[in-house]
């Protein structure tokens, strides 16, 4: 019995080159991986592990139950013989990673093959074969994260399941029970521990292969992080250069290069002093590539160098995207075709979409920019529309009478809607300019509310050069007529305050209206208001550029009670603080 048991683990040997091999193939690998697969994959994997099992079927030892003799190699069988051997290996492996179609698949061929070469357990073999395909089937995981010692059990189970099945079919019974006798436990343990075996082997070669996709993550994640920056701008030479220095320093290739639809951006490795940038492309197969939006290999007939000396004998091409259009493609040269490798086309394919997502990223941040920039110039150049028709009628009614105030009205307005204008088109202006807009402005309010508005102005002419956003005023003082003064029939008085102190300049208008409430002061500050007469957007756009600009010390400051309101701010004239002005 125990010279059974060390020829039969013999045996299994075979069976783990097998496994060993079998691992080599892609579609065991994705098998291994996915959750499901397909019904062409289903009948390759059923077919593979079938051949699997009728191998552990022919390496067997044939068995005289007679004579109690052993034959090295399992043939076609007496009526008095039967096989020992590692079958049940190969089904109990389908079963475990393929799942019930595959094991019970794999179990039906094999049972059937077993059952063509005869003897007196036939029948039972071929029946307990398929039976253990079923038994496997149920220790089936979608992760396939089979523990080692469940191999062992299931192998050891489904030989003890055959051994039942031969004292149940096979005749006559003595000879069944003598061949249970003699064979029983040595099958069991050798096809148990046959199928940790296997297992292991399948195990240890694929977490090889899952350290080495976890490096090649690693390294396109740092390849990611340090090439972000670079393409936030599109694909352009300087960034498409420093893309290519970083892969090729990263993953040692023998050449990277980058090019857009036309020509040559960027060419980093050997060959670089005759594939130059601003080159035109010059291979047939990079603008196939770039015609189909597929990845292409060549080898050095397809590369079509004008150079005879050039050391790069093949390329893998991949394409660039953006908004789903090719704009460019990512190639990997190498020196010898035998670098054309599966491994090297995932490792392209992922980078050069990795890429590609990257330039999708710096254009939505570009366009997002914009759109912030479009937003904040159109909120500076907003003319309130009562104010415009309310100031035009006051001047259509003055031209008749008083011609001349309408003509001081007429260039008062002109210049208001020029300054706004401007503004669209300036990040800085001065206080200077600044006054002159909020002057323009109350000059044509104080004419439209004669006898109602009073302006007072407290002017510090050092402060006038203090650099601060266009149109910061004329949104308070709009805020304070609006508002301040809206239920107030007459006694308005608006004061506009600038003074220079000897670190700071302080800017504040102040009015004598009704107020407002503490939670309106404090809201105004932080976030547009709800109300039926505005919603603060414009006030809040302030604060929010003077945030931007100076800091939290800018903030506008709100001041209120039945008296009146002051929104005021403060603004640091130190020269380190003005180094964002450009």
């Amino acid at each position: 019995m125990f010279e059974l048991l060390i020829t039969l683990v013999e045996r299994v040997g075979i069976i783990v080159t097998i496994a060993f091999v079998l691992t080599r193939f892609r579609f065991f690998r994705k098998m291994f991986y996915q959750d499901q697969l397909n019904r062409q994959q289903h009948l390759t994997a059923i077919l593979f592990f079938a051949f699997f099992g009728i191998i552990g079927t022919y390496t067997g030892l044939n068995v005289n139950t007679d004579s109690l003799q052993f034959n090295r190699w399992a043939t076609d069988l007496m009526s008095e013989e039967a096989i020992a051997n590692a079958r049940v290996i190969g089904i109990v492996i389908a079963g475990l990673l393929g799942g019930p179609k595959v094991g019970i698949g794999a179990g039906v061929i094999a049972g059937v093959h077993r059952f063509t070469l005869g003897g007196f357990t036939a029948i039972a073999c071929g029946v307990a074969t398929m039976i253990a395909g079923v038994l496997a089937s149920l220790f089936y995981k979608k992760n396939k994260r089979i523990k080692l010692q469940t191999a062992f059990f299931v192998g050891a189970i489904a030989e003890a399941v055959q051994m039942l099945v031969i004292l149940a079919l096979a005749r006559p019974i003595e000879q069944a029970w003598t061949l249970v006798n003699l064979i029983g436990l040595p099958m069991i343990l050798a096809n148990g521990i046959g199928s940790v075996l296997v297992l292991l082997v399948i195990k240890s070669v694929l977490k090889e292969e899952e350290k080495a996709g976890a490096v090649q993550a690693q390294k396109t994640l740092r390849i990611a992080d340090q090439t972000l920056t670079h393409l936030r701008n599109g694909l352009q030479i300087e960034a498409a250069e420093a893309v290519c220095r970083i892969i090729h320093k990263e993953l040692n290739t023998s050449a990277v290069s980058i090019t857009n639809k036309t020509a040559i951006l960027a060419h980093v490795g050997l060959g670089h002093d005759h594939h130059q940038q601003e080159n035109p492309i010059q291979t047939k197969i990079t603008a196939e590539t770039i015609a189909s939006g597929k990845i292409k290999m060549a080898t050095a007939e397809s590369i079509h160098c004008t150079n005879p000396d050039c050391p790069l004998e093949a390329v893998i091409i991949a394409p660039l995207k953006e908004q789903g259009e090719i704009i460019g493609t990512l190639k990997f040269y190498f020196q010898s075709e035998n670098d054309l490798t599966n491994v090297n086309m995932e490792l392209i394919t992922g980078l050069s979409s990795m890429i590609s997502h990257q330039l999708e990223i710096g254009q939505a941040e570009r366009v997002y920019q914009l759109a912030k920039e479009a937003e904040i110039k159109a909120l500076q150049a907003q003319i309130h529309p009562h104010f415009l028709f309310n100031t035009l009628n006051t001047i259509v009614s003055l031209i008749r009478l008083h011609p001349g105030k309408a003509r001081k009205m007429l260039i008062s307005l002109s210049h208001f809607i020029r300054q706004n204008l401007s503004a669209t088109t300036q990040k800085i202006t001065t206080l200077e300019q600044e006054l002159k807009q909020v002057q323009s402005y109350l000059s044509l309010n104080e004419e439209r509310f004669k006898d109602k508005l009073t302006v007072k102005y407290q002017i510090d002419e050092k402060a006038l050069s203090e650099v601060i956003p266009p149109l910061t005023l004329q949104p308070i003082v709009e805020n304070a007529i609006m508002h301040g003064f809206k239920d107030k029939e007459s006694d308005c008085v608006l004061e506009v305050t600038m003074k220079k102190h000897p670190d700071s300049v302080y800017v504040g208008i102040k009015d004598n209206g009704m107020g407002m409430s503490k939670e309106a002061a404090n809201q105004i500050r932080q976030a547009p208001i709800d109300s039926t007469s505005g919603n603060g957007l414009a006030l809040y756009n302030v604060n929010r550029r003077l945030r931007i600009l100076f800091g939290e010390e800018a903030l506008l400051q709100v001041r209120t009670n039945e008296e009146g309101t002051n929104i005021y701010f403060v603004l640091s004239h130190k020269e380190e603080e003005k180094q964002w002005i450009s």
